[in-house]
C-alpha cells in the first residue's frame, strides 16, 4: 500500500469534528463519524488523535481561535471613540446576527469541560485569552468579569431561545465596566 503525502490531513479531520459536533453534539462525535465527515480512513483519526478528547481539546481550540480572531478583528472594539460596553454589545449582537450555531457549538464544546477533564484547560484559555483582548482597553479584573458577563449573557440568550437583547447587553457591559472601561 502506498502511503499518501497529506500535510493536510490532520486539519480537515479538526474541521470535521467541528462539524460533526455542531450537527450531531458531542454525544455523537466519534472517530468513524469524524472520519466519514472528513473522507479519510478511519485509521487516520486514531493516528493523529488517540483519544476523543484529544481531538475535542483540537475542536475548542479550533473554535477558541475563530472567536478571538473575531475579537482581535473587530472594529468595534478597535475603535477608542467606542466606548467599551457599546463595542462588545455590538459584537455579541454580530455573533447572535451569524446565527446561533457557531455560538452555540463554542458553548458545548466550552460546557463539556464539566464533564471531562482534558478540555478544563483549553476552556479556561478562552476565557483568560478573551480577557486579554479586553484588557487594553481597561483593567485585568475588570476585562475578565466583563468576559464572564458575555458568557452569562450568551447562554441564557442560547438556553431559553430568547432574542438578544443588544440595549440590556450595553446597559449591563456598561455598569460592570464602569469608569474603567474606555
Amino acid at each position: 500500500m502506498v502511503r499518501r503525502y497529506d500535510p493536510e490531513r490532520r486539519e480537515r479531520i479538526i474541521d470535521a469534528a467541528v462539524r460533526v459536533v455542531a450537527d450531531r453534539g458531542i454525544g455523537g462525535l466519534s472517530h468513524r463519524a469524524v472520519a466519514a465527515e472528513a473522507d479519510v480512513p478511519l485509521g487516520s483519526t486514531t493516528y493523529h488523535f488517540a483519544s476523543l478528547d484529544e481531538l475535542l481539546v483540537a475542536a475548542l481550540r479550533r473554535c477558541n481561535d475563530s472567536f478571538a480572531r473575531a475579537v482581535r478583528e473587530s472594529r468595534y472594539l478597535s475603535d477608542p471613540a467606542v466606548p467599551l460596553a457599546d463595542g462588545l454589545a455590538r459584537l455579541m449582537g454580530e455573533w447572535f446576527t451569524a446565527g446561533r450555531g457557531p455560538l452555540a457549538l463554542e458553548y458545548e464544546l466550552y460546557l463539556a469541560a464539566l464533564r471531562r477533564p482534558a478540555l478544563r484547560p483549553v476552556a479556561a484559555e478562552w476565557a483568560d485569552a478573551l480577557a486579554v483582548l479586553i484588557a487594553d482597553r481597561t483593567d485585568r479584573a475588570t476585562a475578565r468579569a466583563l468576559a464572564a458577563l458575555l458568557d452569562g449573557i450568551s447562554l441564557q440568550v442560547l438556553l431559553t431561545g430568547g432574542e438578544f437583547d443588544p440595549e440590556y447587553a450595553r446597559e449591563m457591559l456598561a455598569r460592570v465596566a464602569g469608569r474603567a472601561g474606555r
